[in-house]
């Protein structure tokens, strides 16, 4: 789920782009008005989406449009998926306003099956779409079986990190050799960072580039993590919470981190004018790191394997009950997200299907990346796939408290103590949930 990305991933921009403006402001796509249903003659299908979730960015659209010339597709895209997701509820709880077809993160996904699945279709009689992982699909399933949307990307995670930086600390620069550094365990990735500290030689350069990077990297590794299969809220207990908040903050207390927050100001001039030498990186982040970080660092970055599998981010494509062109909504989305076209997304932008069948396509096993000094993504990325358990419990806020998770560790790196921070992020965790 994309690069300049989602929320988890993500993948959240601090831009609001006229997109999202217009969005937030209100333009209908869902509905019988003045602008029509159709154009020309053909059916228009409208969509909603965030981030860089390939879906524009790569073609397919007009390809579709081609193979199918009696339809026309409108697309906006709003570059914050938080701006997004407001606007979405404000739509959801109006009746009026969606799209045809409109985007879910996974951090939303449960709430939306939860609190909103009368306003999506069903999507789970759509033909030829049983070649996706399974736990994918489970993420937008209601509890009476109802699936209210189709799968894009995951996000399985690595490191991405600076070869020439970690020359000059005198570390290894070999993907294979950085990644035994650190193998099995998160905490050894910490330490890799004090021998960076130790023996980089110069200033302004940070070893990760934030805490909050590393915390979801830890608990999304997991099965559970904020709440229990039960649904209640467990974060305060759940000692997977605890290990990666008491890790996240050694890493801040020893200044090891550029006290930055992923897709928030100042993270892509952090890239731009190389101040963090390694990041916690999902697939789909990939594509962010080489456009802000410029022709001018090509090569110099490289990826490694992470200590631990786990998946950060993803996102699915939802059709609106409302919709007046619902048949022709849900042939666009199944198509969409058919392997051949989670292959072409992947292609060109990297974020990594959810699709099994295009999980082990050629086009994906044997990909690599020139920016990212021939790394071979596919095989990195498909092997941290693997390792991402095969249920993940997911809760009606976990973006809001992935959200609220990150900005409490930022208080960390501003000086304040893991445990005075700890209990302000709990506070305003139980009032948000409240």
């Amino acid at each position: 789920m994309g690069r300049a990305r989602t929320l988890f991933g993500t993948r959240v921009v601090a831009v609001v782009s006229a997109a999202a403006l217009t969005l937030v402001a209100g333009c209908s796509g869902g509905d019988d008005d003045a602008s029509g249903r159709t154009k020309d003659g053909k059916t228009v299908v409208t969509m909603g989406l965030f981030g860089v979730m390939g879906i524009k960015e790569t073609g397919l659209l007009e390809k579709y449009m081609k193979e199918n010339p009696d339809i026309v597709i409108e697309a906006e895209v709003a570059g914050d998926e938080q701006t997004y997701y407001t606007a979405l509820q404000t739509r959801l709880a109006a009746g009026s306003g969606l799209k045809d077809i409109q985007g879910i993160e996974i951090g939303r996904a449960k709430e939306l099956a939860d609190t909103r699945a009368d306003k999506f279709v069903d999507l789970s009689a759509v033909p030829d779409t049983d070649h996706f992982l399974p736990w994918k699909q489970n993420q937008v399933t209601t509890g009476d079986g109802k699936v209210i949307g189709l799968g894009t990307d995951i996000g399985p995670m690595a490191v991405c990190y600076r070869k020439d930086m970690f020359e000059k600390a005198g570390l290894p620069t070999d993907r294979e050799e950085v990644a035994k550094l650190w193998e099995g365990d998160w905490s050894k990735y910490v330490e890799v960072g004090r021998d960076f500290k130790a023996g980089y030689k110069g200033d302004g350069v940070a070893y990760m580039d934030s805490a909050s990077g590393l915390f979801n990297a830890m608990i999304y590794g997991h099965s559970e993590q904020f709440y229990n299969k039960a649904g209640e809220l467990i974060h305060q207990d759940n000692p997977v919470v605890k290990d990666a908040w008491e890790l996240a903050s050694e890493a801040a207390t020893h200044g090891l981190t550029a006290k930055l927050r992923q897709f928030q100001p100042g993270w892509d001039p952090g890239l731009a004018n190389s101040t963090f030498a390694t990041a916690v990186c999902p697939a789909w982040m990939l594509a962010h790191i080489s456009e802000k970080a410029g022709e001018a660092n090509k090569g110099k970055w490289d990826v490694a394997r992470a200590p631990k599998g786990a998946n950060w981010g993803g996102s699915f494509l939802g059709v609106m009950e409302n919709s007046p062109v619902k048949e022709e909504a849900k042939k666009l989305v199944a198509w969409l997200t058919a392997p051949e076209q989670q292959e072409h997304i992947f292609k060109e932008i990297g974020n990594f299907p959810s699709s099994e069948e295009a999980l082990e396509s050629p086009t994906v096993t044997e990909a690599t990346s020139e920016y990212f000094s021939g790394a071979p993504i596919g095989r990195i990325f498909g092997a941290a796939a693997k390792e991402i358990p095969d249920e993940q419990v997911l809760g009606p806020k976990d973006g809001t408290i992935k959200d609220t998770f990150s900005q409490g560790l930022q208080l960390v790196e501003q000086g304040k103590s893991p445990e005075e921070a700890w209990k302000t992020t709990d506070e305003r965790i139980k009032k948000a949930v409240d």
